[in-house]
Parts: structure tokens; C-alpha cells; sequence
């Protein structure tokens, strides 16, 4: 068994397909199959099965899957340790991030880490819920996650740094149905048609909440596609409740940025692996921190 054979496997793990896998790596097929089965012979069993055209994870397979990816992180480390012992001249740091974070501390922690560590790639990968991060974290994908919660997170599965929070605003098109710097309260809401994300989302659950408070509301528009949103409201669709980290871009589009009553929040925190971090990864942490103070 060798690291390259792992990386393989997992790369079938992930895009489902010999072929995907292959093409994502810049492989040939028949190479990433060689090796496939060069690492069942290793260990002795079937680590996949055909179903039809597809390939199924066996029991065995999905044991191997936790361990492979802490092999794979544990050699990016010490490559990364080497190569970064220098003021971080290379490196590459991992990030899930739900929608509205990503605009809102994020854009603005990765401006300043690339400035302060030029030599630093990022990925960001996407996620819908709190659940979402903290399954990219603990599963290996990201070494990172930054998330919004409807309260302070406690999560023993991973290490929690809390980065403050995120008012709820409501967004709405330039003509109405309510005049600029007007405070809505929930009961001013009643009769009004609604673009809300989908359930397990922040704004959907300050949504819910209203209506639990009596207040009937209309869901015209539900949508996984958080930048379909504002053009959705200033299409005239609908109004929408969205966290403050979009009311600079909602502002610059026309859109009227309205403040809620009573205010709802939105808790942020960063959230890593119980494991050892890259210096890449401990230093966008760092910087992270910088900015939260």
C-alpha cells in the first residue's frame, strides 16, 4: 500500500466514477484502475462492487475511508512544514463556508491573508448548513470551516473559535413595500410574499419564527441558490431576509436594506479538526483572529 494508491481511492470516493476520478487527477483510467486493484490485493479484500454502471463502496471500503484521509493529511503536513518553514512561501488552506459568510467575514479574511502570506492558495468549498461545515471538517475534505448559527456553537466533534455575529436585515426592491429607513417589526411582515432558503438555513429559520409568532406570511420562492435572491427581490418576486453580510451588495444593486424588530442573529464561528493543523491552516487562524478582535 503507498499514499498514491489512497489518493486514488479516495479521489474515486469522492467523484463516484473511475472515470471522474481519473480526469480530476489527470490520470489515465486505466492507470487509477492498475492501482485500484493493486490495493485490494494489498489488503486482501473488495474495496468497491459494480452495481449496474456504478461503483458502490463496500463495507470495507467505507471502513478504509476515515484512515486514508488521515494518511493523505498526514504527508500534506509534513510536505507543507518543510515547504512553509521559510514565512509560508507555499502553501494551501481548505474552507467550507455557508453562502452569506463567504461574503461576509470571509472575503474579507482571505484579502488579508493573502496579503500578509502572498505564497498561499485557498479553496473555499460550499455549504448550506452549520451541519454541512462541520461534516466537511470532521470528514477531512476542508481543514477548515467557517459557519452561522442561530446560537453560540458547542460542538465537542470539532474546535470551535467563536468570530462574533451577524444581524438579520430585511431586503427589499426600491418601490416598496415599505419606505427606506423604516423599522420593520415581525406583525409588519403580515400578507407580504417571501423568497426564503431552504430549510436548515439562518434566514429560513428567522422566517419560520415569525410565522410561529402568528404572523401569516407567503412563501413565493424557495431557493438553495442564495445568489438568486436579490435579483429575485429587485425582480419585484418578493422580499427576502438575508444576514447583514449581503446589505453593502443589496445597497449597490438598488435594493432597499431595511433593519428587523426584534433582531435576530446569526452566530459565527471557525471551526477545525481535532487533529494537527498545516501552518497554512494555523496561520489564515491567526490572522482570522487579528481580524476579530
Amino acid at each position: 500500500m503507498d499514499v498514491r494508491q489512497l489518493r486514488y481511492f479516495l479521489a474515486v470516493v469522492d467523484h463516484g466514477s473511475v472515470n471522474k476520478a481519473a480526469a480530476a487527477l489527470y490520470v489515465a483510467q486505466p492507470s487509477l484502475s492498475q492501482a485500484i486493484r493493486a490495493l485490494e490485493r494489498d489488503l486482501g479484500i473488495d474495496l468497491f462492487r459494480r452495481v449496474g454502471r456504478r461503483l458502490v463502496l463496500t463495507d470495507a471500503g467505507e471502513a478504509l475511508i476515515a484512515p486514508a484521509r488521515q494518511v493523505v493529511r498526514v504527508l500534506a503536513t509534513a510536505r507543507a512544514s518543510v515547504a512553509e518553514v521559510v514565512d509560508l512561501r507555499v502553501g494551501r488552506v481548505e474552507i467550507a463556508a455557508m453562502p452569506s459568510q463567504s461574503v461576509e467575514p470571509l472575503a474579507r479574511i482571505i484579502k488579508a491573508v493573502t496579503e500578509k502570506h502572498p505564497g498561499l492558495s485557498l479553496s473555499v468549498r460550499a455549504a448550506f448548513t452549520a451541519e454541512d461545515v462541520i461534516d466537511e471538517v470532521r470528514s477531512g475534505r476542508t481543514e477548515l470551516g467557517l459557519l452561522g448559527a442561530g446560537e453560540p456553537l458547542a460542538d465537542a466533534r470539532v474546535h470551535v473559535r467563536q468570530f462574533g455575529r451577524q444581524r438579520f436585515v430585511l431586503v427589499c426592491p426600491a418601490d416598496g413595500p415599505f419606505a427606506p429607513d423604516t423599522v420593520v417589526r415581525h406583525e409588519d411582515l403580515a400578507g407580504q410574499r417571501l423568497i426564503v432558503g431552504q430549510p436548515g438555513t439562518g434566514m429560513r429559520r428567522v422566517v419560520d419564527e415569525i410565522r410561529a409568532g402568528g404572523v401569516e406570511l407567503t412563501e413565493v420562492v424557495e431557493t438553495e441558490h442564495r445568489e438568486a435572491i436579490l435579483p429575485l427581490v429587485l425582480g419585484g418576486v418578493g422580499i427576502a431576509v438575508l444576514a447583514e453580510s449581503w446589505a453593502p451588495l443589496a445597497s449597490q444593486a438598488g435594493a432597499l436594506v431595511l433593519a428587523l424588530e426584534p433582531a435576530r442573529y446569526l452566530h459565527l464561528a471557525l471551526v477545525t479538526g481535532l487533529g494537527e493543523l498545516t501552518p497554512a491552516a494555523s496561520a489564515f487562524l491567526d490572522v482570522a483572529h487579528s481580524l476579530s478582535l
